[in-house]
C-alpha cells in the first residue's frame, strides 16, 4: 500500500491593511519618497507659520512703540536719539539711514523709500518658500497619485487579476499621496495670504509715517542752508580794506 503523502500549502502573503499608516510605511519607492517629502514640507509650513507669526507681532509691538514716541518728536536729534533707543523697531532702521545723510526733502525721500525696501526684505523673509510649497505640493502629490495608479496597473498585469486584494494597496498609496499634497498645500495657502497681510499693513503704516520722518530729517539740511546767506551777509558788510597808492 502505498503511501501518500500531501504536498505542503504555499505560505500566503501577509497582506497589508489598508489603513493610512501602513500604506504610508509599506509604500513602493517613488510614492514612498513623494509622500515623505509632502510630510516633511507639511511640517515646515507650520514651523514657517509659528516663526513668521512671531516675528511680526515683535516688529508690530517695537513699530508702534517707536512711532507713538517719535510723534512728539519736532527736530532731527530727538529723531535719531529716540531711533538709536528703539534699534530694533524697522521705523528706527529707516530713521538711521536717514541720520546718516545730510540733503534734501527730495534726497532724504529716496533714501527712505530704499530703507523700507530693505526692511520689506527682511520682513517678507522665509515668505517665497510658503509660497513655493502651496503651490507645488498639490503637483508633487499627483505625480505620487499617478505613479501608484501605474503601479496598479502593473499588478493587474502580473497577477492576472484584478481583485481587490490586488489593486488596493497601489491604488490606497496614491490617493494617500493626494491626500498628503492637499495637507501641505491648503495650510500653506491660507498661512501666505493671512501673513503677508499682516506683512502688507506693517510696511504701508511703515511708509505713511516715513513721510513725516523725511521733513523732521530735511530740516538740518534747511537750517544749514539758511546758516549759509546770514554768515555771507555778515561777511559782505564788513568795510573793505582800501589798498594804499603808491
Amino acid at each position: 500500500m502505498a503511501f501518500l503523502q500531501s504536498a505542503p500549502e504555499p505560505a500566503t502573503a501577509v497582506p497589508i491593511k489598508l489603513d493610512p499608516v501602513s500604506l504610508v510605511l509599506h509604500a513602493s519607492g517613488p510614492v514612498f519618497l513623494v509622500v515623505w517629502l509632502l510630510i516633511f514640507a507639511a511640517i515646515l509650513v507650520w514651523v514657517i507659520a509659528v516663526l513668521k507669526v512671531l516675528q511680526l507681532a515683535r516688529l508690530a509691538s517695537l513699530q508702534a512703540r517707536f512711532e507713538q514716541e517719535s510723534s512728539h518728536a519736532h527736530s532731527p536729534d530727538q529723531l535719531f536719539a529716540l531711533a538709536q533707543r528703539h534699534a530694533d523697531a524697522p521705523g528706527a532702521r529707516v530713521v538711521m539711514e536717514l541720520s546718516r545723510r545730510v540733503g534734501t526733502s527730495r534726497l532724504l525721500d529716496s533714501i527712505a523709500k530704499r530703507a523700507i525696501v530693505t526692511e520689506t526684505q527682511r520682513a517678507s523673509a522665509l515668505m517665497p518658500t510658503l509660497s513655493s510649497i502651496a503651490a507645488a505640493s498639490p503637483f508633487i502629490g499627483l505625480f505620487g497619485t499617478v505613479y501608484g495608479i501605474m503601479d496598479a496597473f502593473l499588478r493587474i498585469g502580473q497577477q492576472k487579476s484584478a481583485s481587490l486584494p490586488v489593486v488596493a494597496p497601489a491604488i490606497g498609496e496614491a490617493l494617500i499621496a493626494t491626500a498628503i499634497g492637499l495637507f501641505a498645500a491648503i495650510p500653506a495657502v491660507i498661512a501666505y495670504n493671512a501673513i503677508n497681510k499682516r506683512v502688507d499693513d506693517l510696511l504701508a503704516a511703515l511708509e505713511a509715517a516715513s513721510e513725516g520722518w523725511v521733513e523732521i530729517a530735511s530740516l538740518s539740511a534747511r537750517g544749514m542752508q539758511e546758516s549759509i546767506p546770514l554768515a555771507l551777509q555778515r561777511t559782505s558788510d564788513r568795510p573793505t580794506p582800501v589798498m594804499p597808492k603808491g
